[in-house]
Formats: C-alpha cells, sequence, structure tokens
C-alpha cells in the first residue's frame, strides 16, 4: 500500500515537472496558463481577435493583433476541450492536457471547405430582408432575463502620436435584458469596479483634451445591437447589400455590406438569424464635437468592431474594439494643431446567465472617469486574469508610458 501511493505521488511529481517544462504555469495549483499564437494552417498569417473558450464553458478570451494569446484557465479543465472559433475556419478544438503535453504554441486554423448546396445560391433573401429578420428576432437570440458579465477593459491614450495614458480594469456587468430602451444613448447596464491600474500620464497636460467622463460607459452605450441604434430609414436598406456566405464553427453566416458615408460588415447565423459581428468604420466629419482653450475638435475616423459569443442558447456580448482618432484645429484659423487618439477594448471573459446577483447602487461604478475611481493596485489578481495579450506592436506604448518609470511602479504609485 505504501509502496503504491509513493508512484501515485512519483506521477503526480513527473505531471507536474512535464508542465513546467512545456512553459506553462500553474498559479497557486488553481490556474493554467496556454499561451499560443492562432494562424491560418496554409499561409501562416495571424488569426487576429479569434475566439479561445472551454467547450462548454463561460470563460473565454481572445487572440491579439498579431494572433498571439494568453489564456488562464481552472485546473481542473485540465481534460476538457480548448476551442478556437474564427469565422471562415473551422474549429480547431483539442484536450488541455494533450495541448500541454505536445508543447503546443502554434494553432494552426483550417479555412472552411464546406460548399454552399443549391438551396443558399438560389436563396432570394436580400440582405435588407435577412438584417430585417435579425433585428425582429434580437428577443429570441439575446438576453431577455437578468444576467452578469465579468470583463477586462482597457484605454490607451494618445497624442500627436505618442502615448501618454493607459488604464485597465476588472469588472462586473450586470444587465436586465436586450428590449428596446426607451433612451437609446444613456446607459442601462450596471458595471462594478473589481481592480482597477493605470499609468502616471493621468497627470499629463493633454489629457485634458479627452472626455472626463466615464469612458467606459460610453464604450458600453456603442453596443449598437444591445441599444438598438439602427436607422430606419429605406436608404439604409436599401443600400445593405448581401455579398456572401461564410462558415464559423460548421454554421452559415451570411455577410452584409454597407457602402455610403460609412462602412459597415455584419456577419448573421444563416439559421438563427443572430448577428455574430459587427464592423464599423467612418472617415472625416463636420460636425464640431467640443471647444477647449481656443480650439474645436472634429471626429477625423473612427473603426468599430463588436463581437458576441453564443452561450446556454444565446448570444452574449463577447468584445469591442473601438479606435477613434479627434483632430484639433485653431477655432479662428482652422489650422490643425494636433490630434487625439483613443483605443479601447472590452473583454467579457466569464458570462453568468439568469443571473440572481445584483449590482448595488452603492457598489456601481460612477459616471466620471475611472481614473478618479480606482483603488490599490493589486499584482497577485492582474498575474491570474484573463487580459488581452500584448503585441511586440505595443514596445512604442510601453516605451512611452515608460518614460520616466517602470509601469509596474506606475501602478503601485497610482
Amino acid at each position: 500500500m505504501v509502496s503504491g501511493g509513493k508512484n501515485i505521488l512519483r506521477v503526480k511529481w513527473l505531471f507536474l515537472m512535464i508542465f513546467m517544462a512545456c512553459g506553462h504555469m500553474m498559479h497557486a495549483q488553481q490556474y493554467i496558463t496556454i499561451s499560443g499564437k492562432a494562424v491560418d494552417s496554409n499561409t501562416g498569417e495571424p488569426l487576429i481577435f479569434a475566439s479561445i473558450g472551454i467547450k462548454g464553458r463561460s470563460i473565454g478570451t481572445i487572440s491579439n493583433t498579431i494572433g498571439e494569446f494568453d489564456f488562464h484557465i481552472p485546473a481542473e479543465s485540465i481534460n476538457e476541450l480548448l476551442q478556437i472559433h474564427m469565422i471562415g475556419y473551422e474549429t480547431f478544438e483539442m484536450k488541455v492536457a494533450d495541448i500541454i503535453a505536445s508543447n503546443m504554441g502554434l494553432f494552426r486554423m483550417n479555412k472552411s471547405t464546406k460548399v454552399l448546396d443549391e438551396v443558399v445560391i438560389s436563396d432570394s433573401l436580400t440582405g435588407a430582408d435577412i438584417f430585417k429578420i435579425a433585428l425582429n428576432r434580437i428577443p429570441v437570440n439575446y438576453p431577455m432575463v437578468p444576467f452578469m458579465l465579468d470583463g477586462f477593459y482597457r484605454d490607451l491614450k494618445n497624442v500627436g502620436g505618442t502615448y501618454v495614458a493607459l488604464l485597465e480594469a476588472a469588472i462586473k456587468i450586470y444587465d436586465k435584458d436586450y428590449s428596446i430602451p426607451k433612451n437609446k444613448y444613456r446607459l442601462r447596464e450596471r458595471v462594478a469596479l473589481i481592480e482597477v491600474r493605470k499609468s502616471l500620464g493621468y497627470n499629463h497636460k493633454f489629457t485634458t483634451f479627452y472626455d472626463q467622463t466615464n469612458l467606459l460607459e460610453d464604450l458600453l452605450i456603442h453596443n449598437n445591437i444591445r441599444y438598438h441604434q439602427f436607422s430606419d430609414e429605406e436608404i439604409f436598406y436599401t443600400n445593405l447589400t448581401r455579398t456572401r456566405t461564410d462558415y464559423m464553427g460548421g454554421k452559415r453566416v451570411f455577410v452584409l455590406d454597407y457602402k455610403g458615408n460609412t462602412r459597415l460588415r455584419l456577419y448573421i447565423d444563416a439559421l438563427t438569424y443572430a448577428i455574430i459581428r459587427m464592423e464599423y468604420q467612418t472617415g472625416e466629419q463636420d460636425e464640431i464635437i467640443d471647444k477647449r482653450k481656443g480650439l474645436i475638435s472634429r471626429l477625423y475616423a473612427m473603426e468599430k468592431i463588436i463581437e458576441f459569443k453564443e452561450y446556454a442558447g444565446k448570444m452574449y456580448l463577447y468584445h469591442i474594439n473601438l479606435k477613434s482618432d479627434i483632430h484639433w484645429y485653431d477655432e479662428k484659423t482652422n489650422e490643425m494643431r494636433f490630434n487625439t487618439q483613443l483605443h479601447q477594448q472590452l473583454l467579457i471573459n466569464k458570462i453568468f446567465p439568469n443571473s440572481e446577483e445584483k449590482i448595488g447602487t452603492t457598489e456601481k461604478m460612477k459616471r466620471y472617469g475611472l481614473q478618479y475611481q480606482h483603488s490599490e493596485y493589486n499584482k497577485e489578481f492582474w498575474d491570474n486574469y484573463n487580459v488581452i495579450k500584448e503585441t511586440p506592436l505595443d514596445k512604442q506604448i510601453v516605451e512611452d508610458l515608460e518614460s520616466e518609470v517602470s509601469l509596474e511602479k506606475q501602478f503601485q504609485n497610482n
């Protein structure tokens, strides 16, 4: 009996050593970190914003702008299946234990090889038809009972090509349902800040040229599907065309395009008519946004991506990526003086459907800037939390922000 127990201990110790040899860490015996890169199996091109998760669970993350990701998962998921989804590709699926044992770092995704059948090709539904059905089915496809989301928020501020401020927050989001709100531009969700960390750059003189309101609140209101923010004008539907049918995880997806003053692309499930993903771009606008210190500002460009994830039969917000570029002009001469860029990201890393938990009035975030609502920096928490992985392209960001002191010390000193 004693000898057998020793053998079991040896096996357990060897298994742990394999983990370490493969470069995967156990965080306090509670978490496993899978690090890798999602790429096209033929071209090797990185897959940006691929969805990574555990099959049947509500936890997940996304790949960054070069396809890389770090995914912290509970240790008990060792024998469960890791899945990677991307529109136009077959779903990658492999047991977590096998990924670790094989020291896999490159996740090769195969493009979908399904051939459209005659029914799909001859389908007479127009882009307008498909989108109208999708809008009417929001109460069917999206949650209509209270739910809670765990999320990671990040915003980066850039002035004249130099990054001046970074803020990251771990948050909880509570919402009642996806019904049409009376005011489509007022926040309905309740948000609680769990942890916040920020750089010292919020003391930079140019940060006053950014809105001092709650930027996370503004980002959530950018969820056009949640707030039903689509034009009722017939010209909008006239210009909405069905361009192709694609695949994601074996499911057919309609791709709709709108091209005018703005560019809009919608990915809609061909079976349920759920809106899976929305891409939006707009160019320079004439409207004056703000006046400050003898300057006026106008929107120069904006890019937005919103993505949803299916869980427990409903579609939940999964990722928002928003970039805005504002140009500032002399109010008298109309000469451009400088530009400010804001990059915001929200990743939902866990979903709690049919939630009985609520966020109370006293614990919900305030309507002013998050930089004024932060708490003491908790390094241990951030070491185990699913964030959007940084990329080598972020080196300039780090160099700009660390011109005086390291980000780690900035987090500690705030």
